[in-house]
């Protein structure tokens, strides 16, 4: 769709009345065709060049005519019937309109051609009265601080750095949760050698995965009803870490094997000798476990929200989610948040 602006001063009349502001010359209807009316009268005599025929009879042709050799001065009766061999000339008045016509038209043309020369010259002007510039420094991008490099634990080969025991238990009190009470670390352990935490089958499949370190402590629960030894497992990669994790279950059930409590002295024997529930987990080539067990040696019923609760706390949020979390991301990560789950497995381990 086209939209054409109008308004009443761009109406116009073609022909406009007698007396009208729009009655300006050259604005009425065109003149007639042919040569116009003299304003003055032509003189009577003929001229030189033409000839009287009659009437009534046809024009004679070339051969018949012959040259005139005098001029004869018609009569009064036979001026409308005069002929001019040669091309009559345009009317005076006609070519006078004509060339009005062009001088308005020109003119009509100079005054266009000399107002876009007063705009060009404004605008020169303009530009020439603005101050100049002075020369812009390129924008200065804003330092960013480069994001800390992730460090891959999918094996010992990107993941050289033996573990530690002030790494996984840095000081005597372990607060998961801020405002919650704390576990009390009794006692810590680093050995390369993962039989010291295992038994039987279960110490011989870690070692044939690739197992060459183990970290773990002792800890009290807050309420101080339970005792738990929980570490980590350091495996050639994942692959093995996941195979470890898949047979440990069945090797278990079997009475097999079993995961080794740590005693700590002050009452912990039953870390050795009392019933225990055991869970387990894999992130990168680590598998981080815990074993729990009522610190009066009392046997603990199939799924005690409280043992469970310990389970996750130690394996989830503290090895998991804080100790590899925070090694994977060089040690700059804050506390983990809760949506970082893994798969975690637990059984019961019957005391020696």
């Amino acid at each position: 769709m086209v939209y054409r602006y109008e308004s009443d001063e761009d109406a116009f009349e073609e022909y406009p009345e007698p007396g009208s502001d729009l009655s300006v010359f050259g604005a009425g209807p065109p003149p007639p065709a042919g040569p116009s009316p003299s304003r003055f009268p032509a003189p009577s005599l003929p001229r030189p060049n033409q000839l009287s025929l009659p009437s009534t009879q046809p024009p004679p042709t070339r051969a018949e005519v012959a040259p005139p050799t005098r001029v004869d001065v018609p009569s009064a009766a036979s001026r409308s019937q005069v002929y001019t061999s040669a091309t009559a000339m345009e009317p005076s008045s006609r070519r006078g309109g004509g060339r009005l016509w062009q001088v308005l038209v020109g003119g009509a043309a100079v005054l266009v051609l000399l107002a876009l020369c007063g705009l060009g010259a404004a605008a020169l002007i303009d530009r020439n009265e603005q101050p100049a510039a002075g020369p812009t420094s390129p924008p200065t991008a804003a330092p960013t601080s480069a994001a800390p490099e992730r460090l891959a634990l999918d094996s010992r080969e990107s993941d050289r750095a033996p573990l530690s025991a002030k790494e996984l238990f840095p000081g005597k009190e372990l607060t998961l949760t801020a405002g919650q009470p704390s576990y009390q670390v009794l006692k810590t352990q680093s050995s390369g050698s993962c039989a010291v935490a295992a038994t039987g089958e279960v110490a011989d499949l870690l070692a044939l995965l690739g197992c060459n370190q183990v970290v773990r402590a002792t800890l009290r629960t807050p309420k101080g009803d339970h005792l738990v030894t929980a570490g980590l497992f350091n495996l050639t990669d994942k692959v093995s870490a996941e195979r470890a994790r898949d047979r440990i279950r069945p090797l278990l059930d079997e009475r097999k094997g079993r995961f080794r409590g740590l005693a700590a002295g002050d009452g912990t024997d039953v870390l050795s000798s009392a019933p225990a529930r055991v869970g387990w987990q894999v992130r990168g080539h680590y598998v981080a476990y815990a074993l729990v067990v009522r610190e009066d040696g009392a046997t603990i019923k199939a799924g005690d929200a409280t043992v469970r609760e310990i389970l996750f706390d130690m394996i989830e949020l503290h090895l998991s989610r804080g100790v590899l979390q925070q090694r994977a991301e060089g040690g700059t990560a804050a506390q983990p948040t809760p949506e970082t789950s893994a798969s975690g497995d637990d059984g019961d381990l019957p005391g020696e």
